[in-house]
């Protein structure tokens, strides 16, 4: 039976480098050193675009502008349900930017989906109308909860307020009045604790505390 020993020639490649290749008997005593870039000029042809490009995950943590304001807090909670995206429809018909389901929009006034798909304007009033409400239905419990450990997690106003996005504000009841003994997960599996340690510690004051919060449509100014 025959060896196959493979045979190559010097091949040229970009201008100014050479590509050498040999027979495996040869590759064995090659001096690698002769062959070495080290302390040479070297003259790239592609730019660096690192600087333009932007990090795919780059608001899965808190923002160095938006930090712990309820811009911060609602682009944080966004990006999580949606990675930020007004048209995005998940596979259980839950809505846009941050995956409003169509009953919840009903109680804020919004009737009209593929409007609501179309109007980032009108996501966002849905939103802070949404978190006013159940920031009302939810207020004793702030005021109770605020600062207590359940679960391992300090509760903050924020984190109520997130998780009662993820699971409605009764759920969220339930939880912090058992103390964490009745948790809900939603289909994706995710817990009200995970919500409540993720966006905890947020200023969330600027949601004003109202009774049947709706899409003031009379004030709504697209961008």
């Amino acid at each position: 039976m025959r060896k196959k020993i493979a045979k190559f020639s010097i091949l040229p490649l970009a201008a100014g480098s050479i590509f050498f290749s040999f027979s495996t008997k040869k590759a064995a005593n090659l001096d690698l050193e002769d062959y070495s870039t080290y302390d040479l000029e070297l003259d790239y042809t592609v730019p660096d675009v690192r600087e333009e490009i932007e990090p795919e995950f780059q608001l899965s943590t808190t923002s160095p502008f938006l930090g712990k304001s309820y811009v911060g807090f609602k682009e944080a909670l966004a990006f999580k349900e949606s990675r930020g995206d007004y048209k995005s429809i998940n596979e259980f018909g839950y809505l846009g930017k941050y995956q409003f389901g169509k009953g919840t929009l009903e109680l804020v006034g919004v009737y009209d989906t593929v409007g609501f798909l179309n109007s980032p304007a009108l996501q966002e009033a849905a939103f802070y109308a949404n978190a006013s409400r159940n920031k009302w239905i939810l207020q004793r419990d702030i005021k109770r909860f605020v600062g207590k450990n359940i679960n391992g997690v300090i509760v903050t106003e924020s984190g109520i307020l997130a998780a009662a996005h993820l699971a409605g504000p009764g759920s969220v009841k339930k939880y912090l009045r058992s103390w964490g003994a009745q948790a809900f997960s939603d289909a994706f599996g995710t817990t009200i604790k995970t919500y409540m340690k993720r966006f905890g510690g947020y200023d969330t004051s600027f949601v004003t505390t109202t009774k049947n919060a709706r899409v003031d449509f009379d004030n709504l100014n697209e961008a």
